[in-house]
């Protein structure tokens, strides 16, 4: 047995520890994100560097990639928070423009679509269970984040899209903890959309301070 086989046994299915600690820290993720804090982007690098090592030895290379991906996009989702921060401000919300919105939806229909093919074609990549289910869970993740790291409401949104499919995904990958953790997940983004579209709305047009690259 080697580190990425450590865990334990519930009900004669094997837990992973990286797939507990790392759904643990991205539990955590929600709920800092939530408080709009700059320690929502170190946890989420902490938690995609364990979740990686759990997708590694499931054999789910969207979830593996989608891990790889979060690590920078939690780098530059850190940076950006950072400087929407400047001077001791706190973080401004806001909903996406319709343009913003169409760039986010042809985002996640054409990566899924591209992301799907080489999930399909390219050996190494090659999905063990439904390139299509992972290449949209790898993609959506992706829309998503860059969304959250632009401080834009309909991040939470997304992030329901790509729960509805993560959880079947988890739970046939053998990845029980986080198939539960999806579950949670959409309780916690549903109550974190209505928390951020709420304060969103609260702001006026013209005193918004979008995070800008």
């Amino acid at each position: 047995m080697t580190w990425l086989d450590a865990g334990f046994d519930v009900f004669g299915e094997h837990i992973l520890w990286t797939d507990l600690a790392g759904n643990i820290l991205s539990l955590a993720v929600v709920w800092l994100a939530m408080r709009k804090t700059l320690w929502t982007w170190p946890v989420q690098l902490a938690g995609a560097l364990l979740l990686l090592a759990a997708s590694v030895h499931a054999d789910v290379p969207g979830n593996a990639l989608k891990q790889v991906l979060f690590g920078f996009l939690a780098v530059y989702g850190w940076a950006m928070w950072a400087r929407g921060r400047r001077g001791g401000d706190p973080l401004v919300v806001r909903s996406a423009t319709a343009k913003e919105r169409a760039v986010l939806i042809a985002a996640l229909v054409v990566g899924t679509a591209a992301v799907a093919e080489l999930f399909l074609h390219v050996d190494w990549l090659k999905a063990a269970w439904s390139p299509w289910a992972n290449a949209y869970i790898f993609v959506g993740s992706a829309v998503a984040t860059f969304a959250q790291s632009r401080a834009l409401v309909d991040f939470w949104i997304v992030w329901v899209l790509v729960d509805l499919v993560g959880v079947p995904v988890a739970l046939h990958s053998g990845l029980y903890v986080s198939g539960a953790v999806y579950v949670i997940f959409f309780v916690m983004v549903m109550v974190g959309f209505r928390n951020w579209l709420r304060e969103a709305k609260a702001v006026p047009a013209p005193g918004n301070k979008a995070v800008t690259a």
